[in-house]
């Protein structure tokens, strides 16, 4: 596969269409025997963790169900770290098991405070399933039982990530290729759950 523009930055594949699919099969073999006879709730987080989440769903065997959040928190393309609101919820989980999805966690400032805000539905259990972690950006500490892969500090983009919009529908995982990951208003490229 080549390496691919967007807007004046250049990247390069990181993970191929074939490794992505096997690290979601894996995750949906896990998920399927750690939750046989539970029937989970998957919680998506949009916009980023909706191609994942969609082949994830297709990989896990038993019985399960799928909803949609979008989470109110994000300025440009830093995360504030915040959730103000928490958007299109529309299952009861109280009691249930849940499976909150995300494409990536970065900072886990999102997610800690996702997690506290599901917590208030007295679920029967919480976890986190990521396609991807980034363990060294992380500020505060987070159990996520489920990730795909460990990545360094690095940008990347494609199957369902976006850079300023642009980029979810790459079959692929590119990373930036230059090292210098400042915008060109000197904002630091950001990824969190969005």
């Amino acid at each position: 596969m080549d390496n691919i523009k967007l807007f004046d930055k250049e990247f390069e594949v990181y993970l191929s269409p074939a490794e992505l699919s096997q690290i979601t099969s894996d995750l949906g073999k896990r998920i399927s025997t750690d939750y046989e006879g539970l029937n989970p709730i998957l919680i998506a987080v949009l916009n980023g963790a909706f191609v994942f989440a969609a082949d994830l769903m297709r990989a896990i065997t038993i019985q399960s169900e799928i909803t949609f959040v979008k989470v109110a928190s994000y300025e440009a393309t830093s995360s504030k770290g915040t959730v103000e609101e928490i958007l299109g919820l529309e299952k009861d989980i109280t009691g249930r098991h849940i499976i909150i999805v995300e494409d990536i966690v970065d900072t886990g400032l999102t997610m800690t405070e996702l997690l506290k805000n599901f917590k208030e539905y007295y679920p029967a259990s919480i976890e986190i399933c990521s396609l991807l972690l980034k363990p060294e950006s992380l500020k505060k500490p987070l159990d996520v039982k489920y990730v795909g892969m460990e990545i360094p500090p690095k940008f990347v983009v494609g199957y369902g990530l976006d850079f300023d919009g642009i980029g979810r529908n790459l079959p692929a995982l590119y990373q930036l290729v230059t090292s210098d990951l400042a915008l060109d208003n000197g904002q630091e490229i950001d990824h969190e759950e969005n």
